[in-house]
């Protein structure tokens, strides 16, 4: 690791995963393929949203909303990836470097306000189904997302502002992008008590929201019970298995990352499970959101009539 003579460094080394030279190349086609594929399907997701009149429900506005906030969320990482397995070592000005941690960590939170928001969505739609439309009103569902993402960039402010302040005395960063943990690690001075404020700030958002979709949930699995057949109660399961599934890839990896001693994980556990969230979830939420999804198919199927329509023309 490189020390530094003085306390504030202009750039930063991103030291990226150990690999041999031979498996770089084929690491960084896995990445770009991945990447591609990641903007591709969100960006479908999306269009198809907007296209087609059959989506323009409250659940497919906040997965659009979702989508949205994912193009942003791997693009924010994904470059830097791209070029640790493509030339190592690579430097990073230290103003990139902490704008890239505020923005990645502002789109997590806001990630993590969106799965309550579209928590309180599909429980409002099962638990209060005569007034359901009327409570999730094109205002209030605007009014939402956008307090999300307030809310989001918010949150990130103070963990931000605290990591960038302190003196740095390294310069190699453990990690193929700027995070909380792995800048910390380069500090001259004591960092503990950043440590707890990061996690304090994290976890109760996290945490909260957590137990927000928890409970709602539980609210939403005594009114499933209570559906006479059981058509009806897999059918309203079946609107909340998506959200399940990406609730648990997102606060399982962010747990395991951000709440607790930054010091108590082995070197390099940090940067494999990044990749979980920073790059496999958001690859993930398009195909858990589509796959075996009928209304989505049946909304490709009408926007392919309708394309088909315009190329033959009159």
């Amino acid at each position: 690791m490189d020390q530094l003579n003085h306390t504030w460094t202009q750039s930063f080394l991103l030291a990226g995963f150990p690999a041999p030279s031979t498996l770089r190349p084929l690491a960084f086609l896995g990445t770009l393929c991945i990447y591609l594929l990641t903007l591709a399907g969100n960006l479908f997701i999306i269009v198809l949203v907007q296209a087609d009149a059959g989506l323009s429900t409250p659940m497919y506005f906040f997965i659009s909303v979702l989508s949205f906030l994912e193009l942003w969320y791997v693009s924010t990482t994904a470059p830097t990836l791209l070029r640790t397995w493509l030339c190592g070592r690579s430097p990073i000005p230290a103003a990139v470097c902490f704008t890239q941690l505020y923005v990645f960590h502002s789109l997590g939170m806001t990630e993590c306000y969106l799965l309550g928001v579209m928590a309180l969505d599909r429980y409002l739609a099962i638990c209060r189904p005569l007034h359901y439309h009327a409570l999730m009103s094109r205002k209030v569902r605007l009014w939402l997302a956008g307090a999300t993402w307030v809310a989001g960039f918010s949150a990130a402010l103070a963990p931000a502002s605290l990591t960038a302040s302190l003196p740095f005395c390294f310069r190699e960063v453990a990690h193929y992008f700027c995070d909380l943990a792995p800048l910390m690690r380069l500090a001259c001075v004591d960092t503990g008590w950043n440590a707890r404020v990061h996690g304090t700030v994290i976890g109760v958002a996290t945490g909260c929201n957590f137990v927000f979709i928890l409970g709602l949930y539980g609210g939403i699995l005594r009114a499933v019970l209570k559906l006479p057949s059981a058509g009806s109660r897999a059918k309203a399961f079946s609107t909340c298995s998506s959200h399940v599934t990406v609730v648990a890839l997102f606060f399982g990896s962010a747990f395991m990352v951000y709440v607790g001693p930054p010091k108590s994980r082995s070197k390099g556990t940090d940067m494999r499970i990044a990749l979980v969230y920073a790059l496999l979830t958001p690859f993930l939420n398009p195909i858990i959101y589509t796959l075996r999804n009928k209304e989505v198919k049946e909304a490709v199927r009408r926007v392919t009539q309708r394309i088909k329509a315009m190329l033959k023309g009159p």
